[in-house]
């Protein structure tokens, strides 16, 4: 028996005009011939103008300040082109000195350090008043020999001071002192859903079946507002478990925002762009032909939800070789409502509604489908996860619809 799912399909991309809003400064709507980059006196050096004379209250000013230096034009395009979203009310990020980050991490000594991306290493600090007054922080650093750069840095900055959400991580501010580049977060003390998921340490209980519902709801919100409420809609191009921070109650906060990609407005249906994100979690249709829409975040959250379901990765080259891949193990299994247990996480032992995990694994069917314009919109999910946590996604089977006894015994006689 198929999953049968109460679905809406939507055509991926998004539309929407840009507007200016009265909070950025009217020299955002300016062309780039307006908007020079600051001069560099003779013998002055970056971190005078950092500490002296910038302004950043201005997101214009801003974004002059991190690209002064680039060698590059293509960064000063992907600022304007952020910048068109323009629906920032007063920017509380700050900038910080070197100075300032290093003593709130104890000089970013080895133990303060939280864990390494792409980006570069994290460090747990506090700012002052300090030793316990002020608020814990984590601090990114710059790689400068890593795979992600200047333009990540500018994409995260700029696109974490303009996006505001309860279901997004919040910048708190940023340092371009000299040549150090570093971003600044609230500490989110649960770490990432990747640690409680996918890396349980000997001893950690696993996610219950109501947390891991919780998580994924309010991921998916996060994902509803990038696409939503943006204008243009942002594609966060890389949703994955480790993305996923948790606050204290392990309410969701999306993370590392620097692959993110202003998305398609007007007439056009999606943007065109070199592949990038983690290998499992892109959607067929950008990995083959570099078209992005929406619907490749709905697709990488199908993925992810189906981790938070089995308690597999989306790779995972240590089992067998036909469950390399977690789609693809998982298709077949979709088609059979009684094999939908053996996709039920098995450090659960059990403990989940068994009406709840099949409302789950319809949910994560209509994400991963093929056809991009036959998966739901992401505002369709949060309300099928909004319905699943209220109504079963995290009750015990007594709630069961006695329907679903007498469906499964049909099925059964049928086969």
């Amino acid at each position: 028996m198929g999953i049968l799912c109460c679905f809406q399909s939507h055509a991926g991309g998004g539309g929407g005009g840009s507007h200016h809003d009265p909070a950025v400064p009217s020299s955002s709507a300016a062309s780039s011939s307006d908007r020079s980059l600051p001069e560099r006196r003779p013998g002055e050096d970056k971190s005078s103008r950092n500490n002296n004379s910038v302004d950043y209250s201005n997101l214009v000013t801003l974004v002059n300040e991190i690209v002064a230096d680039s060698v590059s034009y293509r960064h000063r395009r992907v600022a304007e082109e952020i910048l068109k979203m323009g629906k920032a009310g007063k920017v509380t990020a700050r900038a910080f000195t070197y100075a300032e980050l290093s003593e709130a991490t104890g000089g970013f000594r080895p133990e303060s350090q939280l864990g390494e991306g792409g980006f570069g290493p994290v460090y747990r600090g506090r700012l002052p008043p300090r030793p316990s007054g002020g608020p814990e922080v984590a601090v990114k650093q710059l790689d400068r020999n890593g795979v992600q750069g200047t333009r990540e840095f500018l994409v995260e900055a700029l696109m974490l001071s303009l996006l505001k959400h309860p279901n997004l991580v919040t910048l708190l501010g940023f340092c371009t002192d000299a040549d150090n580049r570093m971003l600044v977060y609230e500490y989110m003390p649960l770490g990432s859903l990747e640690d409680h998921l996918l890396d349980l340490p000997p001893g950690r209980a696993p996610l219950d079946w109501a947390t891991r519902m919780r998580v994924a709801q309010g991921a998916a919100r996060g994902l509803e507002y990038l696409h939503d409420a943006a204008r243009p809609p942002v594609i966060y191009r890389d949703f994955k478990a480790s993305n996923i921070l948790l606050d204290t109650g392990f309410e969701a906060r999306l993370s590392d925002f620097g692959l993110a990609k202003v998305g398609p407005s007007g007439d056009k249906s999606h943007v065109s762009t070199r592949v990038m994100g983690t290998y499992g979690y892109c959607a067929p249709e950008y990995a083959l032909t570099g078209k992005l829409t929406t619907m490749s975040d709905v697709y990488s959250f199908g993925v992810v939800f189906l981790e938070m379901i089995t308690g597999r990765r989306a790779i995972d080259t240590a089992r067998p070789p036909d469950q390399h891949n977690l789609v693809l193990w998982a298709g077949p299994r979709f088609k059979d409502k009684r094999r939908f247990a053996e996709m039920a996480d098995p450090m659960l032992q059990g403990d989940y509604p068994t009406k709840g995990l099949h409302q789950a694994l319809a949910i994560a069917a209509m994400c991963l489908q093929e056809d991009a314009t036959m998966r739901p919109g992401m505002s369709d999910v949060v309300t099928a996860l909004d319905y699943l946590t209220v109504s079963g996604g995290g009750a015990a089977d007594d709630d069961l619809d006695p329907n679903d006894d007498e469906q499964q015994q049909a099925d059964d006689a049928e086969a």
